[in-house]
């Protein structure tokens, strides 16, 4: 038996293990599992060169609970180790084995999918064990040993005829305040969480199967049962297979694996393979997103050789595609010694374009492949594209070729379709053309009318980012404007050069002017006379273009200029003065009544912008019966 002292750099190391090395302490079953999942693929890959002389067979991974004896064990018939080799890898912290075995074969080795990179990984079991016990026997011809340490420094290594099977079993004693990990539903929640992928089969117990029952049996036979291991994980998830080789039902049962509480198919999918200049693969699936901006709803999952890593993968994927669900599996991300977050590297950039690539090219050969298909579930992934737009520059260089505007009446265009078609139509005296968009069809559909009236095409532009979108289209695009259709009567969003007639004097409209302001007399509402068709709404009710983007861009993250989101809500009050109702209005003697004309039309328009709300809306409701009754 040998005794002796872990060679490490510090007194006593396990404290600080403890303390600082890990954020959460549930992880070391993670670590554990994936040393075991280490030493079963070292064995693989050494068997399939000649070099391990032995059966490498269909091992797998046990981890066992004994609440009486409060232990955990770890149960592994991987590579083992010989006594010399627990000296070397156990006993000084920090030398990791899995890093000189990929050093020695990093030729053969390269997809041999060995996790381990730090060293460091079991030593996380002290996190929760009071001692630790290594019961571990090569694949080479050499004894089992038993290597124990009670959390200090000390340790004792010797000989053991209790392991005739190769491998290693890792056994935990629970420490006083770790019990809940003695528990099966713990230990069940963080296989599920952190290993469910993982490469190797693992066992957690039994459970019981029905056997089928023959084709011949009769009708009141009863199948027979059997008790058979519980293997918790899928070795082959979706992302390890070739795309060629799944069907889109495999994607569907994937997706469901990952959230068994979501029951709503996704969209579509995208599959993530690249081995050069970095290793990458992964599913990334498009759920139904409508207007929803919750990018906290079920997040997209990293995975190191299949070990969950972290659900929080901002950096590596895009802000825009944050809202979609998956997994990415790299080796090539980089992590700080605990896996547990992410380190700022050049090769995460790249693989961050890489992904913005993927998605734009998969954008393109949908609409390619099936544009009526791609037309239907645009509502539902619109919010990708356009948030994409905003804050990805190589993304929104390609997104004209899959960006689609609808319009009110249920079309929908391309940008260059879009524009070939109404630029004849659209474009002003000045030479631009202006682009006509409303965001709710039914409270804006007094304003849309008057556009269609006119031969105008409306835009239905109703995410909530899409102020962001205008600006960037307008900074972008030459000699293109865009204008909500109640941002002013429509002969002045589109302005063209015709010859207004007018049927007042100047004193007339001053005299008009003058008579609703004093009746309107709220400082929301500045009052414009406009010469129009005598056929054209009395009053109309807008909000200019400019400060309603500015306030709408503040309240959905920046944009607001000089704190435009804070203020009060303005509006122009445009009053026909070729209207039938002008003219009332000026012949109209008695103020009382001059009044009740104004008024009774201000709430008309006020109603037609859903403006009319609370007390104002009910005395309305009242003056119209009255009005009925005389």
């Amino acid at each position: 038996m040998t005794k002796g002292n872990i060679n490490v750099s510090v007194e006593n190391i396990f404290p600080l293990i403890k303390k600082f090395l890990y954020s959460d302490h549930e992880i070391f079953l993670r670590e554990l599992i994936s040393n075991a999942t280490d030493a079963t693929l070292k064995l693989k890959h050494l068997t399939s060169i000649g070099e391990a002389k032995v059966e490498y067979g269909n091992p797998k991974l046990e981890v066992k609970i004994d609440k009486e004896q409060k232990t955990l064990r770890i149960i592994d018939q991987g590579i083992g180790m010989t006594a010399e080799e627990v000296e070397k890898y156990i006993n000084q912290v920090a030398f990791s084995g899995a890093e000189e075995f990929l050093e020695k074969y990093k030729d053969s080795a390269k997809d041999s999918g060995i996790i381990g990179h730090f060293g460091l990984g079991f030593y996380s079991a002290f996190m929760v064990a009071e001692k630790v016990e290594i019961i571990t026997k090569s694949y080479k011809d050499e004894p089992a040993v038993r290597w124990i340490c009670d959390g200090s420094p000390e340790f004792t290594l010797e000989e053991t005829t209790d392991k005739t099977e190769r491998g290693t079993e890792i056994v935990l004693h629970i420490a006083e305040d770790s019990t809940e990990f003695l528990e099966e539903a713990k230990i069940r929640e963080l296989l599920s969480k952190y290993n469910k992928f993982m490469p190797v089969p693992i066992k957690f117990g039994t459970k019981t199967h029905t056997l089928p029952l023959p084709e011949d049996a009769p009708e009141d036979a009863v199948a027979e049962t059997e008790e058979v291991d519980n293997i918790i994980n899928n070795p082959t998830p979706a992302w390890t297979i070739a795309p060629s080789e799944l069907t889109s039902e495999d994607y569907m049962k994937f997706y469901h694996e990952l959230y068994p509480m979501q029951f709503e198919e996704p969209l579509f999918n995208i599959h993530l393979n690249v081995d050069y200049p970095f290793n990458l693969t992964g599913v990334l699936f498009f759920p139904k997103l409508s207007n929803n901006l919750n990018i906290d709803k079920d997040k997209i999952q990293l995975y190191q050789n299949q070990v969950f890593v972290t659900d929080e993968v901002k950096g590596i994927v895009p802000d825009f595609l944050m809202l979609l669900r998956g997994v990415i599996d790299s080796p090539d991300i980089p992590l700080n010694v605990s896996r547990s977050y992410l380190q700022a590297d050049g090769a995460v950039k790249k693989i961050s374009s890489y992904i913005t690539k993927k998605v734009a090219d998969k954008m393109s050969s949908l609409i390619n492949e099936n544009r009526e298909d791609y037309e239907k579930k645009w509502n539902d992934i619109k919010i990708v594209i356009e948030y994409g737009i905003i804050t990805e520059e190589k993304f929104a260089e390609k997104a004209d070729k899959f960006t689609l505007y609808p319009t009110t009446d249920g079309k929908y265009f391309l940008w260059n379709e879009l524009i070939e078609k109404i630029q004849p139509s659209h474009t002003d005296k000045d030479g631009n053309t202006v682009i006509l968009y409303a965001t709710n069809a039914d409270e804006q559909h007094s304003y849309i009318q008057a556009a269609n009236d006119k031969g105008y095409d409306v835009l239905l532009l109703d995410s909530p980012v899409i102020s962001h979108v205008i600006q960037k289209l307008e900074t972008s695009k030459e000699k293109i404007s865009f204008a909500r259709v109640d941002a002013d009567h429509i002969n002045n969003l589109i302005k063209k050069d015709e010859p207004v007639i007018s049927k007042l004097t100047e004193t007339e409209k001053e005299s008009l002017k003058k008579n609703v302001e004093e009746a309107v007399k709220d400082a929301k509402f500045t009052v414009q006379l406009e010469d129009l068709d005598s056929n054209d709404a009395p009053f109309t009710i807008t909000q200019p273009e400019f400060m309603r983007r500015m306030k709408e861009m503040q309240a959905t993250g920046g944009g607001g200029m000089f704190g435009m989101g804070g203020l009060p809500e303005m509006y122009n009050l445009v009053v026909n003065s070729n209207s039938e109702l002008s003219n009332q209005i000026l012949k109209t003697e008695n103020p009382e009544e001059k009044e009740t004309l104004i008024k009774y039309a201000l709430d008309l328009a006020k109603l037609s912008q859903n403006l009319l709300k609370g007390k104002d809306l009910t005395d309305f409701i009242q003056r119209s019966y009255k009005q009925l009754e005389k």
